[in-house]
């Protein structure tokens, strides 16, 4: 993992994805945040909108997350949101917006460090979406979650391990050494 090129990319922590399975990933994104913005790397954060006639409302019957609250970032979130690098609002499962690719391409970032919800979805496209971009793609596995529940997350980890390499599947404690390792000092425990 290159951090001086990388970007944490958080997905999705929004009011509407959190429940009893999911609500976990919320501190874990939050720690991973700010030992993150502690050596001074760019954050961006996803929030997904949903809108009346979607592919979401044809096909799946889901009318969810389509206005405030559910679109909402997390309140435990919010404030890292409001300074993070960039906010890239979506309509679909991936980052890879035309203003996203545009921001990774003039930012020169090479690696994509994501954490967010839900691992089976957002966090699993937008991770092969960087891979098929020839960008590395890593997935920090105990800072994700799915409000659909823990073998949804893990069946999402098992696709992922098979589309973007069993390597690029890293937990915080492995970033926060490559945090450590990037500023030569320990970095927030």
């Amino acid at each position: 993992m290159d951090i001086g090129s990388a970007a944490l990319v958080v997905i999705d922590m929004q009011n509407g994805f959190v429940n009893h399975h999911s609500g976990h990933a919320v501190p874990a994104v939050s720690d991973l945040i700010a030992q993150w913005t502690a050596v001074g790397r760019p954050v961006i954060f996803t929030r997904y909108f949903n809108y009346p006639g979607s592919s979401y409302e044809r096909f799946f019957q889901w009318h969810r997350l389509q206005e405030p609250p559910e679109t909402d970032i997390v309140p435990e979130l919010a404030g890292a949101a409001a300074h993070a690098h960039k906010v890239i609002d979506k309509t679909g499962y991936t980052l890879f917006t035309p203003e996203a690719d545009e921001l990774i391409r003039q930012a020169g970032w090479t690696d994509l460090v994501f954490c967010g919800i839900a691992t089976e979805s957002c966090v699993l496209k937008s991770a092969v979406d960087a891979f098929e971009r020839d960008y590395a793609p890593w997935i920090v596995t105990d800072a994700c979650a799915t409000d659909a529940g823990p073998d949804v997350h893990d069946a999402g980890l098992v696709v992922a391990r098979r589309l973007i390499g069993s390597s690029q599947l890293v937990t915080t404690d492995h970033v926060v050494g490559q945090l450590t390792a990037y500023s030569g000092a320990p970095v927030l425990e």
